[in-house]
Parts: C-alpha cells; structure tokens; sequence
C-alpha cells in the first residue's frame, strides 16, 4: 500500500511538500503534487499541507491537530526547568495515573527516530516486575566477578531488595536496535514526567544486569533483535530539592 495519498482536488500545487520531503519522493506535475515511490512515511508533507490534501493511509491521523511551537514556553522559564530536573531515588507509594502513563509514553512515540523507522519499543513492567527484579538482585549478589564491574559504585552501596526499581510505582524499558533513537524516546518521555509531576532514575544497573545475563534480558520479550537501552524508574517523589547544583564550564567549541 502506497504510504502518501494526495487528494487532486485539495491539492494547490503550491509546491510545499515537494520543497520539504527527505526523501524526494514528491514532484509538481501539472500543477499537482505526485508521489513517485514508496518513501519514509516521516510525515513532514502531511503536516505542511495548507490544505490537508496529503493522506497517510496506514497511520490513525484522527488526533493530529494542529502544532503547537515549543517557543510558546517561555524559554528562560523552561531553561531552569531542566537544570531543577534531578534524578529521584525516593518515591512516595503512590500509583502513577493511566492517562499520565499514556502521555509519558507519546512523548515517547514521538521522538525523533533514524529514517523515520520507528523501532523504539516501550516495554512496561507489571506483573513480572518482582520476580525480574529478585533476579537481578540475586545476580548482583552472586559473587566478585560482576561485583567486580561496578566496584567503584558498589563498594559502599547496599544491594537489597529494592536495589534496582527503588519501590518506585512504575517502571519502563526503553528498547531498539541502536542506542540514539531509544535514547532520545527516553529524554522526551523524561521531560514529560517531569511536566506530569513525577520524578525519574535510570537505573544503570538493571541495564547492566540485561547485558551481562543474557536470562534476565530473556525474561523481558523483547523485540528481537532489540537491546535494552534505557530502564526508566518513575513516580511521585519522596524529596524536595530547594536549589540548582552547580555544574562544570560548558566544553563548547569553535571550529
């Protein structure tokens, strides 16, 4: 099935989605916008049609409305926002809301992906989550060798039950072929749990525990092919932090 649709009678030949596509796959012939080949489906000409004459078949378009530009947000405001944000290792016992869980995870559905591909997974740990983390607790507990890996962090930690999710109510796997398209899903979603009121840990160490026993990362059905990328640890948080840390000179460049 063709991925983009144009309506002939929508279509003002204004020369827009030809002008922006990545992938040259539309020309103006006649007049008239023409698709030429199956092409990344990146939506870009669809979102630029003044007169919604571009269709995406294979994509629910119902909840696409209109943009709403991030310069609306007062930047200095949302500037101090991210260097408040830290990473939350107590959290209160309280459930984090469907409708808040849904929008983390558009947030992170939108992220930008290589080619448009799409292939960053979302998995949400829920019944199995107890046993998966005793596993990796159990692992973590085994002996030197992978004690050994994280000595420096581990020396003085203490590996108990709750070593990897904290007790945090909601815990999310970021998963994909390669680590930049999971990465930026998981920024996106991070900034908005953030918005949500919620505070996030990546937990280093589960993603560990998935590269170092192969079972553990078993039990998580995975994509195949795919590698957990980031273990994102969400909820309410337990403590209040009053200032902004300070942080090392920028380390930007001219070349």
């Amino acid at each position: 099935m063709q991925q983009i649709l144009i309506n002939k009678e929508k279509c003002i030949g204004c020369g827009k989605c030809a002008k922006d596509c990545v992938d040259s796959a539309i020309t103006i012939e006649s007049g008239k916008a023409v698709v030429h080949k199956s092409c990344l489906a990146c939506g870009h000409c669809f979102a630029i049609c003044p007169t919604g004459a571009v269709d995406m078949p294979g994509y629910d378009t119902s909840a696409c409305g209109e943009t709403v530009p991030l310069s609306e947000i007062d930047s200095a405001r949302f500037l101090q926002g991210i260097k408040s944000r830290r990473t939350m290792r107590q959290f209160r016992q309280q459930p984090v809301e469907a409708e808040k869980i849904k929008m983390i995870l558009e947030a992170g559905r939108y992220a930008p992906t290589a080619k448009n591909s799409q292939n960053v997974a979302f998995t949400i740990l829920t019944s199995r989550r107890a046993e998966i983390e005793r596993a990796c607790v159990k692992f973590f507990r085994t002996g030197v060798d992978v004690g050994s890996k994280f000595i420096k962090s581990l020396e003085r930690s203490e590996i108990d039950d709750n070593f990897f999710f904290k007790g945090a109510p909601l815990v999310i796997v970021v998963s994909g072929y390669d680590s930049v398209d999971p990465s930026l899903a998981s920024a996106y979603m991070e900034l908005m749990a953030n918005s949500l009121g919620l505070g996030v840990l990546y937990s280093g160490f589960f993603r560990a525990c998935t590269i170092l026993n192969p079972r553990i990362k078993a039990r998580l059905k995975l994509p195949f092919g795919h590698k957990v990328v980031s273990c994102m640890v969400i909820g309410y948080p337990a403590v209040e932090y009053k200032r902004i840390p300070p942080r090392k000179p920028r380390k930007a460049r001219r070349r």
